[in-house]
Formats: structure tokens, C-alpha cells, sequence
């Protein structure tokens, strides 16, 4: 069994109301915070056990000073995780995929999880190397989404993206060098947006599997927006897209 821990108030009661079997104990502070004694009475009402501790010693569990007075730990060894076989025979007319190929930095995966869930999100999918996993930190920021949408890791994204065609997925890549903005297309088959790296962006590869390659319009002196960022931006305008069509 693979132990991890998580920490912070809204990322544990969005594991203990999604996943209660993956949870092994709580740990807390002695402290009168009615959000933590809340968090203590939900833990109890499924069983879980509670375990006082020091700051000090959620600190070093965590790896993170910041942790609420609250870590969870939790089983990530996943076995029943899903995979990419079997969330392709899910597919549906208006599934959406959002495919990061090589973000490195815990606090955008968090973010890009938190807007997936706000955006409907069928799944983001991440390489299983260059990449960052879902870590404690990862959890947090994603404030709920990493325990609402399924993260899947893949060994090629390539492959992946081939794959994703096959089952009938239009693949929308964004790349500075498009000819396209994203705001010309009207996305009423199933997609899967595809993002790059923080400073390099698509690879050559990723890009060549791309059936359209789309942009933000820039109006200012910057280059280029926080993964994250351009994620919501375009994840809410896919979103905007298909309300207006129905």
C-alpha cells in the first residue's frame, strides 16, 4: 500500500465525501476552528480515525507549513484508476479532455484541475514523465477538483492523442505560431484540448497530432499567458461555445 498525505480543508472533505475508502486517518490539531471541528465530525461519522498532533508535526507531513491545522492520510496506490481504454468507451457527443503535455508546476495542474471541475471536464490527462503528479500540493490548490475529475497518466501523448482520433475526439492544440484563434470554431463534437508546457509550449510531436492548432489573441506587450490562465480562458469559451448552441 502507497501512502500519501494531503492537507487543507477543502481538499480533505472533497476526498472524504469523493473517495472515503482511499482515507486512512485523520490528523489535526487540538483546535476550537469550527471548520476543522467539522472536519473532524465528518471524519468520525465515516469511521475514519483522528489523530491529534502538533503544527509542527503536520508540517513535516505535509512538507507544507500552510496545511490548515488539518492532513489527511490517504492510500494513492489506486488500483481501480482509470484508464485511457476505458475512459475513450465513455466517450460521449459533448465529452471534453483537457490534455496537459508537460506541466511541471504543482500550483497550474491544481489550478487547471479546479477550472476542469468548474467547466465540466471529463477527464485531464498528463504525461507519466516530465510532468508533475498528483502531489499534496497539486490537491490543494485544485481546491476538490483532483478527487471530482479523473487524472489519467499516459506513457506517450502521441499515441494518446492518435488514440483519442480513433474513438472519434477532435483535437484542439494551442500553439502561439496558430493561424487560428480559438474563437473560431463552435466545438459541438467531443474535443480534447491540448496545452503545453509552461515555457516551451506543444512539442513538434504533440502538435503534429492536432487536427486544429488555435491561439489567444494577445493585445499587449506579453508573449503568452500562465498555462493555467490560457486553460480557463479557453476551457470557458469552449464552454460558452456549446451553451450558446443549445
Amino acid at each position: 500500500m502507497n501512502h500519501s498525505y494531503i492537507y487543507g480543508f477543502h481538499a480533505i472533505s472533497k476526498i472524504l465525501q469523493h473517495s472515503p475508502a482511499s482515507c486512512i486517518e485523520l490528523l489535526c490539531t487540538d483546535s476550537k476552528n469550527p471548520r476543522l471541528k467539522s472536519l473532524i465530525g465528518i471524519a468520525r461519522q465515516a469511521g475514519l480515525p483522528v489523530r491529534y498532533e502538533s503544527r509542527e508535526s503536520l508540517s513535516d507531513l505535509s512538507g507544507n507549513v500552510k496545511h490548515q491545522g488539518c492532513v489527511l492520510q490517504i492510500d494513492d496506490s489506486s488500483p481501480n484508476a482509470l484508464t485511457l481504454e476505458q475512459l475513450l468507451q465513455q466517450n460521449q457527443p459533448r465529452s471534453l479532455y483537457l490534455v496537459l503535455d508537460g506541466v511541471q508546476d504543482p500550483h497550474n495542474l491544481g489550478a487547471c484541475l479546479r477550472t476542469a471541475d468548474a467547466t465540466g471536464v471529463d477527464a485531464v490527462i498528463i504525461p507519466k514523465n516530465r510532468s508533475v503528479g498528483l502531489t499534496a500540493a497539486v490537491r490543494k490548490v485544485a481546491a476538490g477538483g483532483a478527487e471530482s475529475v479523473p487524472l489519467l497518466e499516459v506513457t506517450n501523448i502521441a499515441r494518446c492523442l492518435q488514440d483519442m482520433k480513433k474513438a472519434g475526439i477532435w483535437i484542439y492544440g494551442t500553439s502561439e505560431a496558430a493561424m487560428s484563434t480559438i474563437y473560431e470554431y463552435d466545438y459541438v463534437s467531443p474535443i480534447a484540448l491540448v496545452m503545453g508546457t509552461e515555457g516551451d509550449g506543444l512539442r513538434r510531436l504533440t502538435a503534429e497530432q492536432c487536427d486544429h492548432l488555435i491561439k489567444l489573441p494577445m493585445q499587449g506587450v506579453v508573449e503568452s499567458l500562465n498555462v493555467s490562465v490560457a486553460a480557463g480562458v479557453c476551457l470557458y469559451e469552449i464552454l460558452r461555445s456549446r451553451t450558446a448552441q443549445e
